[in-house]
């Protein structure tokens, strides 16, 4: 279903190299709000550095693909060191196949990681790419977060005794 995300698990910083080595995965196409940085926070998450780092050290190659503005992804893009793709368009697959261009990798070997199903995960399926599902590090109170993640629900019941945890 092109709303089921492969894996579900926490949030990033669950990815270690047990995981990578599992699913065989040598590129992530990274989501940027809630995913790596609270939406519209110019710092990332306690932990993503080492994060990045570790990724970096098991040879993992990673792109930013957002729908957010240059302005927004670009400076803290650069202090991950990481490339990035703005204006994502996710679900359509156009940032996503950029990304997948720029590690030169083929598709079996690459996952996209998001907190959203209407872009991360339905952008990945639809460009034939697994996908992880990972939970916001911190829960939006505005009302149109509130309203996706309740329609969300109807295309995936996010049952927490099945989240794959470390």
């Amino acid at each position: 279903m092109l709303f089921r995300p492969h894996i579900w698990i926490k949030n990033v910083l669950a990815i270690d190299r047990a995981f990578v080595e599992k699913y065989g995965f040598k590129g992530f196409i990274l989501d940027l709000d809630n995913t790596l940085s609270m939406h519209g926070n110019p710092a990332a998450e306690n932990g993503i550095f080492e994060w990045l780092d570790s990724m970096r050290e098991l040879g993992v190659k990673m792109v930013i693909v957002s729908n957010n503005t240059k302005k927004r992804v670009a400076p803290l893009a650069a202090k991950l060191g990481l490339p990035f793709f703005s204006f994502g368009c996710k679900p359509l697959p156009l940032g996503i196949n950029k990304a997948k261009k720029l590690m030169g990798l083929p598709r079996k070997e690459i996952a996209v990681i998001g907190d959203q199903i209407f872009t991360d995960v339905l952008g990945g399926n639809v460009s034939g790419i697994r996908t992880v599902l990972v939970e916001p590090f911190h829960l939006e109170d505005k009302l149109g977060f509130r309203f996706k993640r309740k329609l969300e629900s109807i295309f995936f019941k996010r049952d927490y005794s099945k989240l794959e945890r470390k």
